[in-house]
């Protein structure tokens, strides 16, 4: 176990998927508290990086965009030499400490020897003994830093503008709905993950009638033939076909700063594993979450009032509109 230096220069890498940089957040949420005078830069992908903008726990947010995300008008080349900035930038800043939360994925193995530090610490199965969750494995690499382990909520921060925005574009014809706005996100990555349209159409009529709820419907915009960025547009369309005259606005969020604005508008929600799930968790939005072939123990909600729904056949086709209508009743009774 090493010494703490009291002011040392640090650098997280995570380069993976939304909800795995929200997970990380606590950790980073740790290093600031417990070293106030320390440096601590984040690099993440531009796809995920507005679960860091205006994070009061780090000094500089650096990116970088995979191959996989080109937009229009951008060429490899171009975001290789804008990568090669990117690092020269970061070996110049002289880190002590490069963590990798994400475990030794060879892209940020590589990123990490090429910036350079004192130390260079990576996740690894000995990181295990802080708990089964996800957040508490990040957080024991603290530990091996001679911190104390601790394993804080996660933090996300709103754009006010973009959040007002939103709200005023919500329907004002909700009279006689003075119930809780539920946010219904209605996507997965995972197969098993996918709850059919009819049965999220069956919840919102379920939670109209128990609870004169407002729906705030969201997908992953897209059609599903996209190849690049294939979404549930056909999906989407599908539910509010089948709950016309229903309080139920769809929600399009083409950029991850307008999701994380629209969920902290919404009271609870209902999802599958995934990034939405753990973006409304680090917002403290209660939830009922469907899981399939993935680990709750080690991927749930972090910290935040949940039911989690986890049918013994991995799938969640399995899962009843009764079973989620009534886990969120009584979810926000004890709310």
């Amino acid at each position: 176990m090493d010494s703490p230096q009291k002011a040392p220069r640090i650098l997280v890498i995570r380069r993976d998927n939304i909800g795995d940089l929200v997970c990380t957040t606590p950790l980073i949420r740790a290093l600031r508290e417990q070293l106030p005078t320390a440096y601590i830069a984040a690099l993440v992908t531009r796809y995920n990086q507005a679960v860091m903008a205006g994070n009061p726990d780090i000094d500089a947010l650096f990116s970088y965009t995979k191959a996989k995300h080109l937009e229009r008008g951008e060429s490899r080349v171009g975001i290789l030499w804008s990568r090669v900035k990117t690092i020269w930038t970061l070996r110049k800043q002289r880190f002590d400490w490069i963590l990798l939360p994400g475990g030794p994925q060879r892209s940020s193995l590589r990123f990490a020897k090429w910036i350079g530090a004192g130390k260079i610490l990576v996740r690894d199965e000995g990181d295990a003994v802080g708990g089964p969750h996800h957040v508490e494995q990040c957080c024991h690499q603290l530990v091996r830093m001679g911190l104390r382990f601790e394993t804080p909520l996660a933090r996300l921060m709103t754009e006010e503008a973009r959040v007002e925005k939103i709200r005023s574009a919500m329907p004002h014809d909700w009279s006689g709905h003075a119930g809780p706005v539920i946010a219904l996100h209605l996507s997965a990555r995972k197969p098993s993950q996918r709850w059919p349209a009819g049965r999220f159409a069956e919840l919102a009529r379920s939670l109209d009638e128990r609870l004169g709820a407002r729906i705030l419907l969201f997908w992953s915009p897209g059609s599903a033939d996209n190849a690049t960025h294939p979404g549930d547009d056909e999906k989407a369309r599908e539910v509010l076909a089948a709950t016309a005259g229903l309080p139920v606005h769809p929600v399009v969020t083409e950029r991850l700063e307008d999701l994380i604005a629209a969920l902290s508008l919404c009271d609870a929600m209902v999802c599958s594993d995934g990034g939405a799930m753990h973006l409304a968790a680090a917002l403290g939005k209660p939830m009922v979450c469907l899981f399939g072939d993935s680990d709750p123990e080690h991927w749930g909600p972090w910290k935040v009032p949940s039911v989690v729904l986890h049918p013994a056949s991995r799938e969640v086709t399995d899962i009843s509109v009764e079973e989620v209508s009534t886990s969120l009743g009584n979810l926000l009774q004890k709310a």
